[in-house]
């Protein structure tokens, strides 16, 4: 399941992040990649820093507020993150994540971009869902929200510059496609209650997908 979720960070959130990333030091994106993807990985990252660190957590906090990120992530926790940065000319090959990151196992991955796409060209995040390659460009303060197990790639950005956070989840539910249930659940049972208020029907529905959660979700 791939999700996109709007306005995670608003318009004031988004400019007072990106001013605060101008001002951090970004080394060659190769140092933290893998073996395999190392060779087809040309972009810029933030380096370790307490600044850094505090975008984290701001970005962190707004997704872990987020109600639908909540329903479809069922997040345990963020196993990492980055910010990266793609100038003109730079692109990310194909590639799978890590399931592993500092110790933890990575179930889902987002992209939470600070640039619009009006300031760039190119740099799409491509997905393969098996079935085709999905393009995805957001604007700034919006994520997307996809299995960590996809093959994935950015595409060249041919003109500007793309910023964006990238981070990885450890769902309390490692299985997508009960994660999947438990998310139309959830939706299911909002709508019933929005519209007609805590009747029998939500009651049972807001039952069967607690139940579930408790059933799947690892202790």
């Amino acid at each position: 399941m791939i999700l996109v979720i709007a306005n995670v960070l608003d318009a004031h959130e988004v400019a007072a992040l990106r001013a605060a990333a101008e001002k951090l030091d970004f080394v060659d994106g190769k140092t933290t990649a893998g073996r395999y993807a190392r060779d087809v990985k040309q972009n810029l990252q933030a380096s370790p820093s307490k600044a850094l660190d505090g975008l984290f957590e701001k970005v962190s906090g707004a997704l872990s507020a987020n109600e639908v990120f909540q329903a479809g992530a069922r997040p345990r926790g963020f196993a990492r993150m980055l910010l990266s940065r793609y100038r003109s000319g730079m692109a990310y090959g194909l590639h799978v994540d890590d399931p592993i990151m500092q110790g933890q196992r990575t179930d889902l991955s987002f992209t939470l971009p600070l640039s619009d796409p009006a300031e760039y060209d190119g740099g799409g995040l491509v997905i393969d869902d098996g079935l085709e390659e999905r393009v995805i460009r957001l604007a700034a303060g919006d994520a997307v929200v996809y299995p960590t197990s996809a093959l994935h790639r950015v595409e060249p950005v041919t003109r500007g510059e793309r910023m964006a956070f990238v981070g990885w989840v450890t769902s309390r539910v490692r299985d997508p496609a009960r994660r999947e249930v438990l998310y139309d659940l959830d939706v299911a049972a909002r709508e019933v209650f929005e519209t007609l208020g805590k009747t029998p029907a939500f009651d049972r529905l807001f039952k069967a997908k607690s139940n579930l959660y408790r059933i799947w979700a690892d202790d």
